[in-house]
């Protein structure tokens, strides 16, 4: 079930499994051990559910039965927002194991179904092809990559495999909760198309797959500590593909009014933790420098010279060995 090509990127190097123990992850860790491929995994209890309980003990039970680490995190309460706390949450645990433990590889077990899924939900707020081309089986990210060996699987077909090999797995009740959006898309419509035109769609996505590698040519995003630069695409949408990308990197997702305003803002602070600057024919992104100081005379001539976004001057002034790294950058006519 798994692709050959998924198979031979996890053969051999250090991976962390995101695991639930729904029927997603749990089919997914039982197809790694198929496959023979190492991993450990990390669960988060959110503390909102009396089964979260059993299902953290699961966790533990498989990690002793098969010999690998299971890695628990139980989050505080969260008060409002919860879908996005949350993933704050579990990426933040994730990304601090891989840095401790030298992890390569983050395996997701998200499949067509969320993929669909999510290209409905972003049709109906407005997008392009790039957009809903949606998830990548690879992705790569600054330390680490995130790998979806599931992407080209229905939901039926994980289910399916779970009862013919009688693998216990749970069923999260929120599920259920159409007042959630990603619910209700799913129950209303992504789940019934893809009961009738389950093969179309997995042809559609192979297209859009192809179409997304045309359109958005392959750029390197740099980063120096916590400041990210590239060369532009020389396309807006193409520039915003990239900054979305970096910012998912950092937990945080652009919002449809980010977009917009990206496309015709200069420099633009995005959930008042980051900075994104047009500058020459580069994009820069920056932490949101909050604190006010003094800038000496020939450092604000400096930048005057440079012509330096006013914003980014504090970051900039605070963390000088950017501005000696990419000297050249900045001076780039």
């Amino acid at each position: 079930m798994i692709k050959n090509s998924s198979i031979s990127w996890l053969k051999g190097k250090k991976n962390l499994l995101a695991f639930s123990a729904g029927g997603d992850s749990t089919a997914l860790l039982f197809l790694l051990l198929k496959h023979n491929i190492k991993f450990d995994i990390a669960i988060v209890n959110y503390n909102i559910r009396e089964q979260s309980i059993d299902e953290v003990k699961y966790a533990q039970k498989l990690a002793t039965n098969y010999n690998f680490n299971c890695f628990i995190h139980s989050a505080s309460n969260i008060e409002k927002n919860f879908e996005s706390k949350a993933r704050e949450i579990r990426y933040n645990f994730f990304e601090e194991l891989i840095e401790k433990h030298n992890y390569e590889n983050l395996l997701t077990a998200h499949h067509l179904g969320d993929r669909f899924e999510w290209m409905l939900m972003q049709f109906c707020k407005g997008a392009g092809c790039v957009e809903i081309a949606g998830m990548r089986t690879i992705e790569l990210r600054d330390s680490y990559t995130i790998v979806r060996p599931l992407l080209h699987l229905d939901k039926k077909e994980l289910l399916t495999y779970l009862q013919e090999n009688k693998l216990k797995y749970f069923e999260d009740e929120t599920n259920l909760d159409e007042s959630i959006k990603r619910n209700s898309f799913r129950h209303n419509y992504s789940t019934p198309l893809l009961e009738k035109y389950l093969n179309g769609i997995k042809k559609s996505f192979n297209y859009l797959d192809e179409d997304r590698e045309i359109l958005i040519p392959t750029i390197e995003i740099k980063t120096i500590n916590n400041f990210a630069y590239f060369q532009s695409s020389n396309t807006k949408r193409g520039d915003i593909f990239y900054i979305d990308k970096y910012l998912k990197s950092k937990n945080y997702m652009l919002s449809a009014k980010e977009r917009e305003s990206l496309k015709i803002e200069k420099t633009l602070i995005v959930g008042r933790k980051f900075i994104v600057t047009f500058y020459k024919d580069s994009i820069l992104i920056s932490p949101y420098f909050k604190k006010q100081i003094t800038l000496p005379k020939e450092f604000k001539e400096k930048m005057r010279i440079l012509k330096i976004e006013p914003k980014l001057r504090g970051y900039l002034f605070e963390n000088q060995n950017i501005l000696e790294l990419e000297e050249k950058l900045f001076r780039r006519v």
